[in-house]
């Protein structure tokens, strides 16, 4: 059921702003207003923290054993497994998913939640003896970390980042994004079922430019894990400096999918289309630079047109839909304006380009391919978040490793060829976070995921996220007597 209202959930209660501010939520098939959501400001960011704070200093949430606190996860796991068609339908109706690719994020989300319940009972400490001494390591949740999560497949991430805190023994709280706080309205019940404590887990809604940023500056919060914008990763930055707050930032991307000649092409095309086309082109990892070597480039670039303009849109709840809608009015004419500036460019638009046939309202893009963008080409540099993809000739190995690094961005890269040497050669080269060598974006949630350069800092999955939401502290003590050089004696 659609809620006519969205509330913050603060200190184990929902609740409207302090001064009554809401704004309205609209999905991306019709445009139509359908739900007010209260507006945080700061009052509101401080009553949460409020009560995040009393339940991490006098709350037994941070000091219960692992066990525990793992077996609470394994209910909030549960709790969505047993809504996972609500929560992909309402993801669906409020983001423009398809309704296929949505069930996957819901079931995704479950396993977030018992994958760092199993990495927490089974964490371990390291011990040091040496020199008559014996060191040990404690590891303590670091208080009450923000998060600020993005739009596109908002509950999963939403998981991926309140897992790994509360398996910590942090309290949290959360910020949704703005244009998609529906499945998040869910969360509430789901804690409150598997047992969380009160003021252990709490939402503030609100716009980013308000509540996000209250929550950023606010000084008892001494952790910030953000997914979003470069541009927003940089303001971010320049706030938590002024209380030297921990950071993790998953940014921006621009990746490349390098394609040689010797590559298995059939199946370089598969994961080619599904990595830009996946999620409505939204997604962070998305390799929307096609790199093609030339012997293969005019016919890959054929396929890659006549592929796209096959691919199925249309209404998100369709289970044969294959791109739904975009997000929101604002974000589908910044996609529309870098297809037009691609044509301005110089580029050559071989599918898509336009809405699809059928579909006279939402916001609807045929699937887009550009070929002959050259590096020199905005297209080619910036993040375009849509259903848009470059393809750009190489000649020669070393060229394909100056193309793939030419631009600002470092989160992800594809690399597809049947020489073993030569991949390693490449996937050692290449500036990314993260690289598939015949492969597609699969996870291994134990691994780092994270980009350099302009595409954040920190990583997280497995130990480097339970990393992040604690500290380690060293303990020395002495074996035996203790011989101290005596100064003044």
């Amino acid at each position: 059921m659609i809620p006519e209202k969205i509330l913050h959930f603060i200190g184990g209660k929902q609740v409207p702003s302090v001064h009554g501010a809401t704004f309205g939520v609209a999905d991306p098939v019709s445009n139509r207003v359908y739900a007010q959501v209260a507006a945080g400001g700061a009052e509101d960011v401080d009553r949460a923290v409020e009560a995040a704070a009393t339940a991490f200093e006098a709350g037994p949430w941070p000091g219960m054993p692992a066990r525990a606190r793992a077996k609470v996860l394994g209910k909030i796991a549960d709790a969505i497994e047993s809504r996972a068609d609500e929560v992909a339908s309402l993801e669906t109706f409020d983001t423009g998913l398809p309704i296929t690719q949505a069930k996957g994020q819901a079931a995704r989300a479950a396993e977030n939640f018992r994958f760092f319940a199993d990495v927490i009972v089974a964490q371990h400490e390291d011990a040091f003896s040496s020199a008559g001494q014996l060191g040990y390591v404690l590891r303590k949740p670091v208080g009450v970390a923000g998060l600020i999560t993005p739009w596109n497949t908002p509950f999963m991430l939403e998981t991926w980042k309140l897992a790994p805190a509360l398996a910590s023994g942090c309290t949290v709280v959360l910020k949704p994004a703005e244009w998609t706080p529906l499945s998040a309205s869910l969360l509430p019940a789901i804690m409150t079922e598997a047992g969380v404590p009160d003021g252990v887990f709490n939402i503030v809604h609100g716009i980013g430019e308000d509540a996000g940023a209250a929550l950023v500056a606010h000084p008892r919060v001494p952790l910030i894990s953000f997914t979003g914008e470069t541009a927003t990763g940089q303001i971010i930055m320049r706030s938590a400096a002024d209380h030297l707050k921990g950071l993790s930032m998953e940014l921006g991307g621009k990746s490349p999918c390098v394609i040689f000649a010797d590559a298995d092409l059939e199946t370089a095309a598969d994961s080619a289309l599904f990595g830009v086309f996946s999620l409505n082109g939204e997604r962070c990892t998305a390799g929307s630079r096609i790199l093609a070597e030339r012997a293969v480039y005019d016919s890959l670039v054929a396929t890659l047109a006549a592929r796209a303009a096959r691919i199925t849109v249309g209404p998100p709840s369709d289970p044969d839909t294959e791109i739904g809608a975009l997000v929101h009015p604002e974000h589908y004419e910044r996609v529309l304006s870098y297809v037009r500036l691609g044509v301005r460019e110089g580029a050559r638009l071989v599918a898509g380009g336009t809405r699809p046939a059928g579909l006279p309202g939402g916001n609807y893009l045929a699937p887009t391919v550009f070929a002959d963008v050259t590096p020199d080409m905005r297209i080619f540099q910036e993040e375009i978040f849509g259903p848009v993809v470059c393809v750009t000739p190489f000649d020669s190995e070393e060229e394909a490793i100056a193309l793939a690094n030419n631009t600002r961005y470092g989160l992800a890269a594809y690399i597809w060829t049947s020489d073993l040497r030569r991949a390693h050669r490449v996937a050692a080269s290449v500036e990314a976070g993260m690289t598939w060598v015949n492969s597609h974006n699969v996870r291994d949630l134990r691994t780092p995921f994270g980009g350099v350069k302009a595409s954040g800092l920190g990583r997280e999955g497995g130990q480097h996220s339970i990393d992040f939401y604690t500290e380690s502290r060293i303990v020395h003590v002495a074996m035996g007597d203790t011989h101290v050089l005596r100064f003044g004696a």
